[in-house]
């Protein structure tokens, strides 16, 4: 994989410059609707997630959301939030384009795990760390074998298998699922909030779980140990 790696990321880089040029207006458009739509926030949705060897970096997307989140003392709702252009803009995966600047700047693929947030760092275990033993991607082979629709777990093995499988034809093969899949609309979630729950809470739940099983469990074994001695019955001393 290592020869494969170092020659991927120069063709990367010269794709993903001539495909900024053919964006490029495409993404002034979008962020003219943008702006003329809610003024009042940036084009841009600048965060920082996690990239390779588990560096953090700057993602940029194109906002969808309203900004700020907050009015008269109200917080919006989801659907209040989701800007009009927004709804089109992820339909399409369009807010996704920026990432092209992540690519020539060499935080990120065309394909591999997608970049989580930083505050999940915590929770990964070992095997899962391994997802950040290559560039983050724009698509990857979680995402065109179900995206937010896979458990945790899954998407987290996929991660790993495409680390350890990392070849031109598996790049080639999730390049073609990812271009059928946004044709089609599939997969694709607006809110991944109402499919699946965020991996530091899921994973705070799983280990308050493995807790009580634990605890449980050792209560039952000081419980049968205790049952198990036998009871010595006192004998009354009696005087020759």
């Amino acid at each position: 994989m290592t020869n494969y790696y170092s020659v991927k990321s120069v063709i990367e880089w010269i794709f993903a410059s001539i495909l900024f040029l053919i964006v490029f207006p495409i993404l002034i458009m979008l962020g003219i609707l943008i702006k003329i739509e809610d003024p009042a926030g940036p084009i841009l949705f600048i965060q920082e997630r996690v990239g390779k060897d588990s560096e953090i970096f700057n993602i940029y997307k194109l906002r969808s959301m309203k900004n700020p989140t907050i009015i008269d003392g109200k917080e919006l709702s989801y659907d209040e939030r989701m800007l009009k252009i927004g709804q089109f803009i992820r339909k399409l995966s369009l807010d996704e384009l920026p990432q092209l600047i992540n690519i020539l700047k060499g935080d990120m693929s065309f394909i591999g795990p997608r970049p989580l947030l930083v505050r999940y760092l915590p929770c990964y275990n070992e095997t899962e760390l391994r997802r950040h033993n290559v560039r983050p991607g724009i698509s990857g082979w979680a995402q065109v074998k179900g995206r937010n629709h896979l458990s945790w777990e899954d998407r987290f093995a996929l991660d790993v298998e495409y680390v350890e499988k990392c070849s031109f034809f598996l790049d080639v093969k999730i390049v073609f699922m990812t271009i059928q899949k946004v044709l089609m609309k599939a997969d694709i979630v607006e809110n991944e909030d109402d499919y699946i729950l965020a991996f530091d809470e899921y994973r705070k739940k799983q280990w308050e779980q493995e807790k009580v099983v634990n605890n449980d469990t050792l209560l039952f074994t000081k419980t049968v140990s205790l049952k198990s001695k036998p009871i010595m019955k006192n004998r009354a001393f009696k005087p020759n």
